[in-house]
This record gives C-alpha cells, structure tokens and sequence, in this order.
C-alpha cells in the first residue's frame, strides 16, 4: 500500500507548524553589515591593492612562469641572442 500526501504551504508556514524561529530579521541584519563593511573596504582601497586582492594566484602564477621560461630561452641562446 502506498499512500502520498501533498502539503501546499509557503516556507514560513512549514517553519511556524514545526515550531522553527523566525531568523529572517537577524539575517537582514548581518547582510547589512556585511554590505556596509564591504562598502567602507573598498572606499579605503586604492585600485593597485583591490586589483592584487581579486587577482588570483593562478595568474600570477603564470606571469612568475612567463618570466622563468623567458630567463631560460636567453639563457639557452646566449646572453647577446646568438649561440
């Protein structure tokens, strides 16, 4: 025997039939804090930090292994470019 029951009621219905707090109004408050502290950080932000803070360290990576395969290549044919 199989019986299915479908419910139709909205999130906050379900969570005050369980019992379950309310913690919509603490939520909008820390996103607020957290908005305004994100705001307050990058006013305080020069644009050559937020660019090295958001650059990731694969691209840094790979310009740190550009200048290692360049030091190579002059390295193989000589210091004036002719071997």
């Amino acid at each position: 025997m199989k019986i299915t029951v479908n419910i139709d009621c909205t999130p906050e219905e379900a969570r005050h039939f369980f019992g379950l707090p309310d913690v919509k109004p603490m939520q909008d408050a820390l996103m607020q804090q957290i908005q305004d502290r994100m705001s307050a950080n990058l006013q305080a932000m020069d644009p050559e930090s937020m660019v090295k803070t958001w650059l990731p360290a694969g691209l840094q990576g790979f310009e740190q292994m550009q200048k290692i395969f360049w030091t190579q290549m002059n390295n193989a044919m000589g210091k004036d470019g002719k071997k």
